[in-house]
């Protein structure tokens, strides 16, 4: 069992589209600990979710390319996955993102979205490649770059 196995275990965890993305296309700096996270969501070992701005963002750049196959593994993770929950952004939600956002000026609207999904839903946790979201204190975030 990993180091981030051993963090998550038990636990709802919410990821951004950053660890999605290097699963599926394999990046080889952060392959090792996505497989570890996805891993550990296939075995049941922990629930991963994320809102579907996730899906909006991990599908334009192989749509734009051709490429179906990757669009469709993306799908795949995102919508059949036993233990991986996809959510709508609703009015709650983006209050949520309203108010991360008045309080952190660097916060970019995605991203407070997809961190007040994480809240909304209840995950103590997030998973992201992006260092900037060390800073939140609503959230426990784990940077993949601090985890390798």
């Amino acid at each position: 069992m990993g180091k981030l196995t051993t963090a998550i275990s038990g636990k709802l965890v919410a990821f951004d589209t950053a660890p999605l993305i290097y699963y599926i296309e394999e990046h080889p700096d952060y392959l090792s600990i996505v497989d570890e996270l996805f891993g550990a969501f296939d075995a049941g070992d922990a629930s991963g979710t994320t809102s579907v701005l996730t899906m909006h963002e991990v599908l334009v750049k192989p749509l734009r390319d051709g490429r179906q196959d990757i669009a469709d593994k993306y799908l795949e993770v995102l919508t059949k996955s036993a233990n991986v929950t996809l959510h709508a952004i609703d009015l709650s939600i983006c209050g949520i993102a309203a108010r991360l956002r008045a309080k952190y000026a660097w916060l970019r609207a995605p991203d407070a979205l997809q961190i007040g999904t994480a809240i909304g839903f209840g995950a103590p946790m997030i998973v992201t490649n992006d260092q900037r979201w060390s800073r939140l204190t609503e959230i426990r975030v784990a940077v993949l770059r601090d985890l390798i």
